[in-house]
Parts: structure tokens; sequence; C-alpha cells
């Protein structure tokens, strides 16, 4: 069996889509019927990760829609039939379905998060996903609102979500070096570790700011660490000028990979109030280090914490709600939570080829 995958950013990308396809890929590869999976990304940057023996990773498409365009057609028309074709973001449905549609191949669909909770002006795009075979949707939450405006049968619609590389994290000390580097001697951190960007207040760094006053008074020594840049990072330094916290908050900028999980280390609380998850792959980091973590009630977030039982889940909008969570946090030792096995890659990759076996059997594909 060989897969065409659409995808936006896989290796060497950064945010989470990019993470999450690499996961997909990987396991795509570990199928034993896959002897080909075909990864056509829209951007690409170095990295030192080794692709699967049976990934061929073409970036040749970067350089614009013109060059991806013809990336695709280079490989569909002169690198003999596929099988499958994996579309790793909405925006490419177009394309996945034309190439389904002439080399008469299922389309399987991811949805990740905002981009598929509601009609957001692509509307060939969006009303072609209802003609995939399947859709891979992160979290129910997601799955849910992509539903309510799509015509997709919802028996389609299946639940993938995030992996956990519990090995490439675990409990450990507190880095001396990031405690001199961000002056967190003797103090207890609260950490959120995000785009900062104003759309909706999406991570909640705003709703921990307007009760960390209060916070203080009862624990006079507790630093709160905003780990990430975008463009509403100016106006929240300026927020915390104006509410007298500056000796109390650190903004660290990017984080680079190698130091992420030392600074999920660092922290006695992750807490992201969020509003716009799709998921919330930050809280499996942290709690793979064995941070306690509290997360919101009202987006994707709460499936990561599997609502409540791997950690504190608040309403954004109840101030109080979120400082007892805190509080109640800062009492919890540090502890890697069994059920977080739940997230492991060899059940993201058991729930993944289930999907795509489905998807062949039914198609004809493969018997």
């Amino acid at each position: 069996m060989r897969i065409l995958a659409l995808v936006t950013d896989a290796f060497g990308g950064h945010g989470g889509i990019a993470l999450y396809n690499r996961d997909v890929l990987n396991s795509l590869c570990s199928h034993n019927q896959v002897s080909e999976v075909v990864a056509i990304p829209r951007c690409a940057a170095q990295h030192t990760d080794a692709y699967p023996k049976q990934l061929t990773y073409d970036t040749s498409g970067i350089f614009g829609s013109f060059s991806f365009l013809k990336s695709v057609v280079k490989n569909v028309f002169k690198k003999g039939k596929f099988d499958l074709i994996l579309c790793c973001h909405i925006n490419l449905m177009p394309l996945a379905w034309f190439i389904g549609k002439i080399l008469r191949i299922p389309v399987v669909l991811e949805i990740y998060g905002i981009e598929a909770w509601q009609p957001r002006g692509k509307w060939f795009a969006e009303y072609l996903s209802a003609s995939a075979q399947s859709v891979i949707s992160i979290s129910e939450y997601t799955r849910v609102r992509f539903l309510a405006w799509s015509n997709l049968d919802p028996e389609k619609c299946k639940l993938l979500p995030n992996a956990i590389h519990a090995e490439l994290y675990g409990e450990g000390e507190k880095s001396e070096t990031l405690i001199d580097r961000y002056g967190l001697q003797g103090k207890k951190s609260l950490l959120t570790l995000g785009r900062i960007v104003s759309k909706e207040r999406a991570k909640g760094f705003d709703e921990v700011l307007d009760i960390l006053p209060e916070l203080l008074t009862e624990h006079p020594n507790i630093v709160y660490i905003i780990a990430g840049d975008g463009e509403y990072h100016q106006t929240l330094k300026e927020k915390v000028e104006n509410l007298g916290l500056s000796e109390h908050v650190v903004f660290t900028g990017m984080v680079d990979e190698a130091e992420k999980a030392d600074l999920y280390r660092l922290a006695d609380v992750y807490v992201m109030p969020s509003r716009g998850e799709g998921f919330g792959f930050v809280f499996l980091e942290a709690m793979a280090c064995g941070i306690p973590v509290i997360a919101s009630k009202v987006d994707g977030s709460r499936e990561a914490v599997l609502d409540g039982k791997l950690g504190a889940i608040v309403d954004p909008d109840d101030p109080k709600e979120l400082k007892e969570a805190i509080l109640n946090a800062l009492t919890l030792p540090r502890k890697i939570p069994s059920l977080l096995d739940y997230f492991s890659f060899q059940n993201f990759t058991n729930r993944l080829l289930s999907i795509i076996d489905d998807v062949v059997v039914s198609t004809g594909r493969v018997k």
C-alpha cells in the first residue's frame, strides 16, 4: 500500500500540527502493509530527525503554491499508483479531492482545532470536507464542533488524540541554570507555554495575571513564567507593569526545544485556562515531567487531562475557581500519572492504523 500525504509541515516544524503530523507519518510507516508514504509539505525547515525507511519526504514544493502543486503533480503522475490520500489540513482539501477523483482512491482528512470549529470562508474546501472517506479529529471537542456545521456522516469522524513520547521527558530536579537565568531562587513557579496572541485571550495568560495579586497574599514567593512569543507579548508586559507585578512575572521568549523539558521541571504548576485549544499537547508534556496541571473546561484541553482524571479543570471565567485550583496544585507532589499511558505513542499508532485499515478495506484498496 502506498499513501500520499499532503501536509502543511511536519519534520522541522515547531507547532502542534507539525508534531502531530510527524507522529502520523511515523505511525503510517510502521504499518506492515505500507510500502511507501510520500509526504509533500507546504513548508519545511532543516532538522536532524531521521525519516523512517518507508517515508519519502519531498520538500520540493515549499517555495509557494505553484511549486507545491508542481511537486504534487510530479509525484502523482510519475511515481506509480497510490492507494490512499491523507489530507493534513482542511485548506488542502480541494487538491486532495481532485487527485482522489482522478486516481479513484479514498481521501482521509485531519482536523485539529479552530480551523474546523466553524466555517471560515474557505467555502469550497469546507464543502468538500464532507466528501472525505474518513475524518480524523484530534479531540472530541473539535469533532463535535466540526460535525455541527459540516455535512459529514458522524460515523466517519474518528478520534485520534495526540501522543506523548514519555522517554523524552521524565521527572527531574529543577535546572540550576534556568533558576539562575530567571532569578527563581527560593521561588514557587507557575508556567504557561504557548503562542502569545490576543485573539480570544486563547491561552489564559490574562486570567492568571488577574488573580496573581491575590495568590501573592498567600504565597509571596510565587513567580509566573510566561513562555513563548507573539503579537500580544508587549501588551501583556504593559499589563504586568501596570499591575505592579514585574518582580513576579518572567517572560522567557521562544523556548529552545532542547530546554523544554527542563522548563517544565522548573514549574511547580502548569496552568493554562484556555479558550481556544483543540487539544493541548503542552499538558501531556508537563505531566510527563511530573508537574501538576490545570486545564480548561471550555475547550479541547479538558481531553488532555481526561476530563479531570489527570489534572484539574477550571472555568477560565471563574477567577475564584482558578485561584483555588492553583492553591491546591501547589500542595501536590511531583508525579507522572499512570493514566498518562493512554496517550502513549503505541496507543496513538494502534488507533491511527485501525482507522486507516477501516478505510482501505471498506473501499476495496486492500483486502
